[in-house]
């Protein structure tokens, strides 16, 4: 099993998908049938969490893993009272369309 803090969200249970926050690899993990289906990299900075790349294997793509591991990934940040620094390409765009996790953003 992955080292990690299992989390469940209300999206990951309805899709079949369980995410792992995976502090061996600074990543939270989508785990779909006991496989990685994708990952949000991150490092924590002086207060912040990081997102440096996001990745969802292609044979998970168009399947909402995408979105859910973003979900997890800033919950998981705003629990543990970080602020966030979207670098990736991937969790910037999801949050400019989901403005309620805007208040998460602070500068790099």
């Amino acid at each position: 099993m992955v080292s990690g803090v299992a989390l469940m969200t209300e999206t990951a249970v309805m899709a079949d998908v369980v995410i792992v926050d995976n502090r061996d690899f600074w990543r939270v993990e989508a785990h779909v049938d006991g496989k990685v289906a994708g990952f949000a990299a991150y490092r924590d900075k002086k207060g912040r969490r990081v997102f440096t790349h996001t990745e969802v294997d292609a044979a998970f793509e168009g399947q909402g893993i995408g979105g859910t591991l973003a979900r997890a990934a800033l919950d998981k940040a705003r629990a543990d009272g970080v602020g966030v620094v979207p670098l990736c390409p991937f969790i910037k765009g999801w949050i400019d369309k989901h403005p309620d996790y805007a208040d998460l953003v602070v500068p790099e």
